[in-house]
């Protein structure tokens, strides 16, 4: 609790100081050294998907608009890599996924000018999971949904660190049986579904038996959601209530990214649909803590792995005024919903503007249990952020040696305050913004600002070279890709 708090109320006579004491401690319970452990982890939502992001939405999302309520958002958070895996690791591990070589989703490969950096398919079982940490803590550690994190079983939840794993396996989206419908044919989910039962719901229905089960014990319960990624299903009565929304909205669908087609206007109903059916399963798990009398004890975290899908598959989602959306280094493609709510620390309905990443889960959940992170991280601990300090941070980092499957173009960035920086890896080009004047990336100035300039990208450099990042490789009669390189005369 803010010690503020309490130099005033020492100014109250003793009678109301003792009340308001009484009340203090019902509503910000003390610190425990057991918090339970809820995260959720949608797929391929964007920053702007959800309501408290965007007052404009398409979508509805009463329950992480609650969470927000309760817990504090922020406006500055960030996915470690414009596609799944590798921020799906960077969650798991609190590293950079270029410390590893896993930069891609696994495993996607596509060629363009040049051939992609190689990559790896898989977390390797020698990293140190959040699972295992807290495993090693007395926790009960359970995992339902998405998984994408190695191509075997023996590497998926169970052997990172899950006792109990409800439908992670190899593949990124719900490919098989009925997909987003009972039967779903998914190699970690027992087939006890009803016929036709929506999978976010029977995540969700997973999840809350688990808090009931566990509820008088330390618990991770960790819920990666499929949804929103394809296939675009949806339950019918929602498709039924953005259908008839969807006609009252007027204006042009699309623009032009690049060579890209992106959606400029949100009015998709399936999608729609899909993200107010997660919001849903959000709702019911919130309520599961309710129930069982543990949400003041436990930790709630809610973001994504990477920004909307604006430019392929159907193109579902606009993610303006940011530019981009999935598979691209621009802020649609990796600025992210934040939301984390732990009771007696994050003020009710606060926001932060701290610029936060996915590799920083790790570390402030090790900080929050009492874990001392002995192995190197790249993550830091939130918790000065929950006192509206500042971050103890200087820059993060991004690197996508690939070809999107989404038109994106190999790339790196790094953000430091205000300024970012997106290096083009086929041949060098760099482009400087000022996200606080122009969110979305329209006018470059590093032409303006040569000093600048130079300093971001020297910093970017030497990143590469202690995280030992690879780069594109020659294809044939492609010529030489780009390598970087120090840049002379800068500060």
């Amino acid at each position: 609790m803010n010690p503020k708090f309490r130099v005033t109320f020492c100014l109250f006579p003793i009678q109301i100081l003792t009340v308001f004491v009484c009340f203090l401690d019902c509503v910000y319970p003390k610190e425990s050294v057991h918090p339970n452990i809820i995260v959720f982890l949608a797929d391929d939502i964007g920053y702007m998907d959800i309501e408290v992001n965007n007052p404009n939405c398409f979508y509805e999302t009463p329950n992480i608009n609650h969470l927000a309520a309760t817990g504090m958002r922020f406006t500055d958070g960030y996915a470690a890599n414009p596609v799944c895996s590798p921020t799906r690791y960077s969650l798991m591990t609190g590293k950079y996924p270029t410390r590893a070589m896993v930069t891609n989703w696994f495993s996607g490969k596509r060629s363009g000018k040049f051939n992609p950096a190689p990559f790896k398919n898989k977390m390797q079982l020698s990293e140190i999971t959040l699972a295992e940490i807290l495993k090693g803590k007395g926790y009960v550690t359970f995992f339902a949904g998405k998984w994408h994190l190695g191509p075997t079983k023996k590497f998926w939840p169970k052997a990172q660190g899950f006792d109990i794993n409800m439908g992670g396996h190899s593949q990124g989206g719900p490919y098989t049986g009925k997909k987003y419908f009972s039967p779903f044919e998914n190699p970690e989910l027992n087939p006890d579904s009803p016929e036709g039962e929506h999978l976010p719901n029977r995540l969700a229905e997973e999840t809350v038996k688990f808090i009931h089960q566990n509820k008088n014990k330390p618990f991770l319960a960790y819920l990666s959601f499929y949804s929103v990624h394809t296939p675009l299903m949806g339950r019918i009565d929602l498709i039924e209530k953005y259908k008839k929304l969807s006609k009252i909205i007027s204006g042009q669908e699309f623009g032009h990214l690049h060579d890209s087609q992106v959606r400029v206007l949100q009015k998709h109903a399936v999608y729609a649909a899909m993200v107010e059916a997660m919001d849903d399963a959000v709702g019911k798990v919130l309520k599961a803590l309710d129930d069982a009398e543990v949400s003041n004890n436990t930790i709630v975290v809610f973001t994504s792995d990477n920004g909307g899908l604006s430019t392929s598959e159907g193109s579902p989602t606009s993610n303006l005024p940011l530019k981009g959306g999935k598979g691209w280094l621009y802020e649609g493609g990796i600025r992210e919903p934040w939301i984390i709510r732990y009771p007696g620390f994050t003020p009710m309905g606060s926001i932060s503007d701290e610029k936060i990443c996915s590799i920083d889960l790790f570390p402030t959940i090790a900080a929050a249990v009492g874990i001392t992170v002995e192995h190197k991280i790249d993550g830091i601990d939130l918790m000065p952020a929950f006192r509206g300090e500042r971050l103890q941070r200087e820059a993060l980092f991004w690197h996508y040696p690939h070809y999107s499957n989404q038109g994106g173009i190999p790339g790196g960035a790094i953000r430091i305050g205000d300024f970012k920086l997106l290096e083009n890896y086929e041949n060098g080009d760099v482009s400087v913004y000022n996200l606080d004047e122009d969110l979305g990336e329209t006018r470059d100035l590093s032409q303006s600002m040569p000093d600048k300039t130079k300093e971001l990208q020297n910093k970017l450099h030497l990143w590469y070279k202690e995280v030992n990042a690879k780069f594109l490789q020659i294809k044939a009669n492609s010529g030489q890709p780009w390598r970087p390189r120090m840049i002379q005369g800068s500060r």
